[in-house]
């Protein structure tokens, strides 16, 4: 029972310290408006109720609605994150038909997600949310983060190859610990994941917000740090 209400009580910090990020991310969009701050800010906020949701269900509430969320909200993490860091390419055409894709295919899983019934006794032991999700949602998420994913370290990598910058290394430290939440499952750490999330996001965050500026040609318009 302690062990449960420590861990209840730090996903909870977890969840208020992306609440805090999330606003801070909107904030500076607010006083400098652009696409790529607006993607790291609603990417903070995905991440922010899905913490919210683990959060939720490790304390005792645990329903269908509840898990759809999660499943989806899982998969638009990373892809609404992309979005941020495919400016880093510098190509306007495959940013264009990138966001086309990715806001199509999030928008295909959250019909999926709200038409799907999802057995909530078989996706959730302990507490903690473990089990997977019928297969077209298993099929719908990987469309959205298997590119995602994919887009985030070649924007890592072309910004690393262009200038060594502590803020790269970031970026690549925190879609690699992201990549590893499956291993967490399968090692049978499946609470290891939810911290995995958080230090991955932040992590992320601190790296892309900074790497447009990589590029002083484009400083004026994609900076979103000062």
């Amino acid at each position: 029972m302690i062990v449960g209400d420590i861990l209840t009580g730090s996903l909870g910090l977890l969840t208020a310290a992306l609440v805090v990020l999330t606003v801070r991310g909107f904030q500076r969009f607010r006083e400098r408006p652009n696409r790529v701050q607006l993607a790291w800010s609603s990417g903070l906020a995905l991440a922010a109720a899905a913490m919210a949701i683990e959060t939720i269900v490790y304390a005792g509430v645990t329903n269908g609605p509840l898990l759809a969320a999660y499943v989806f909200l899982s998969a638009a993490i990373v892809g609404v994150l992309s979005l941020g860091a495919v400016r880093v390419l510098h190509r306007p055409r495959l940013e264009a038909g990138y966001a086309y894709f990715t806001l199509g295919a999030c928008a295909a899983l959250a019909v999926a997600c709200a038409v799907i019934p999802l057995d909530a006794a078989g996706m959730v032991s302990g507490g903690i949310i473990t089990g997977n999700p019928p297969l077209v949602l298993l099929v719908l998420s990987t469309l959205i983060t298997g590119p995602a994913t994919v887009l985030l370290l070649l924007s890592a990598a072309y910004s690393l190859r262009r200038t060594w910058r502590w803020q790269t290394m970031l970026m690549i430290a925190g879609a690699l610990v992201l990549g590893a939440g499956g291993t967490l499952y399968i090692a049978s750490f499946p609470i290891a994941l939810y911290y995995a999330e958080f230090l991955g996001i932040v992590l992320l965050f601190l790296g892309l917000i900074s790497l447009p500026k990589t590029d002083p040609a484009h400083a004026g318009t994609l900076a979103t740090t000062s």
